[in-house]
């Protein structure tokens, strides 16, 4: 970290450069900024949250207990995924999006592809199917992921049976999600044009199992909580962000609806059908952590409505012709797939269709895997409503069969901002809920 006279004119107040090992330049610095001779404590605190083991590092300025400064430094979990995706075709970038932040990956293949489909212009041609099971595996994964957040803060306050809860019902979903799509993290299953293929057989009958048992598992969760005295004295009025600081801070999701603002691109900016459901928008006016528990733990009640009306759906009685792909084989990808007997590739009925056609049909379904399709230049961005707030998709084409440039808006990143508004002045224990509240995951925050 170091200072200097030509970046403290171009830029209001101190400019901070922080890096590897800079320790002696940190302390100098923090020496040189001390007021009126007082001592002040410069420490690296962390990891304090699961996302953030290793790969975000606080630098704190303490006076005895209190956080006179903050600063978060960010960059050690940087994994090239927005870069890769210049170097593959448009479907192949699915595999690496999924990858951004890895407790939402639904999230970040279905922005991406919404993306990709705006600028092909067939956002209205993806068949309905493969809205609602785009829709169904969001609301899962919304689940799985708040989850993922509200076990952990439980466990940096001292509850270990609220982590242990929260792990074993986010089992529950990912074993769904293995069901589908095959896979328990990283699915690349949303594609551009539809999803991947349809719902596997007993699909139906593990999701009406899975809405039959989660509400009570998720009402243990909310009773241990409402229980622990210690967790609401840790938690209330703690992290506090008003509405307009997350304004100004382009903060979003579950923290800028603790402030009373109901905000929610499901509702405000529909996509994949969302105006066709029904639920509603929690928000609290307390603006702290402990409003931010009680807003994910009513999402998750919310997100059960919707995968409910999703499951009607998707076992209502079907119309003869029910694709869950788009029908242009310049485009689609095969989503009729079947294993063979073997188990490892695909059915000899599959092949014998892609092969049986016209040697036209073999050509593009060879140049679709191979090559790729085209995607007409041009530039869009894409927002959905993610876990944990605005999940956006920026994305350029030249015209080629790979994309000229991708960039994901990750909600966490711009909520670490806000870190230093909702922990300076008060106690270093309090960063601890602080962080907790925001749920970073870094994997969105570096890319």
């Amino acid at each position: 970290m170091s200072t200097s006279a030509d970046q403290a004119d171009a830029a209001e107040g101190r400019v901070y450069n922080v890096a590897g090992e800079d320790w002696d330049e940190v302390v100098a610095a923090a020496d040189e900024a001390g007021r009126l001779g007082q001592e002040r404590l410069v420490v690296n605190m962390g990891p304090q949250h699961p996302s953030t083991h290793g790969v975000l590092r606080l630098i704190l300025t303490l006076d005895g207990e209190t956080v006179t400064e903050l600063r978060p430094v960010v960059g050690y979990l940087h994994t090239g995924i927005e870069k890769n995706l210049e170097f593959r075709t448009w479907t192949q970038g699915v595999t690496f999006v999924t990858r951004a932040d890895y407790l939402m990956p639904i999230f970040n293949e279905t922005a991406y592809c919404l993306a990709v489909e705006r600028l092909l212009g067939i956002s209205d041609r993806i068949p309905h199917r493969a809205n609602v099971i785009r829709v169904l595996l969001m609301e899962l994964n919304r689940i799985s992921s708040h989850l993922g957040g509200i076990g952990p803060f439980g466990l940096e306050l001292g509850a270990s049976t609220v982590f242990i809860y929260g792990m074993r019902e986010r089992e529950k979903v990912l074993d769904v999600f293995e069901l589908i799509t095959g896979l328990r993290l990283n699915h690349a299953f949303i594609r551009p044009g539809g999803v991947a293929q349809d719902l596997p057989s007993g699909a139906i009958e593990k999701l009406r199992e899975f809405l039959a048992v989660m509400p009570g598992k998720l009402a243990e969760i909310h009773a241990l909580f409402d229980a622990a005295p210690v967790f609401h004295a840790r938690t209330k009025g703690i992290a506090y962000l008003d509405l307009e600081a997350c304004m100004a801070l382009g903060v979003t999701g579950p923290m800028l609806r603790s402030t009373g603002l109901p905000w929610d691109l499901r509702k405000s900016q529909p996509y994949c059908g969302y105006e066709t459901y029904e639920f509603d928008v929690p928000t609290v006016k307390t603006c702290d952590a402990y409003g931010r528990y009680l807003l994910r733990m009513d999402e998750m009640d919310q997100s059960l409505r919707i995968i409910a009306q999703c499951v009607d759906r998707l076992s209502a009685k079907r119309p003869a012709h029910d694709p869950v792909m788009i029908e242009d084989a310049k485009i689609g990808w095969p989503a009729r797939l079947a294993l063979g007997p073997d188990g490892l590739g695909p059915a000899p009925d599959h092949i014998a269709h892609i092969m049986g056609q016209s040697m036209e049909a073999l050509i593009h379904h060879f140049k679709l895997v191979t090559e790729g399709f085209r995607v007409p230049a041009g530039q869009v961005y894409a927002a959905i409503e993610s876990p944990r707030g605005e999940l956006g998709c920026h994305v350029v084409s030249d015209g080629g069969t790979r994309p000229f440039r991708v960039h994901l808006r990750d909600p966490s990143f711009n909520h670490l901002q806000a870190l230093p508004a909702m922990a300076e002045g008060g106690l270093v224990a309090d960063v601890i809920p602080a962080i907790a509240s925001i749920d970073p995951v870094l994997g969105g925050v570096d890319r």
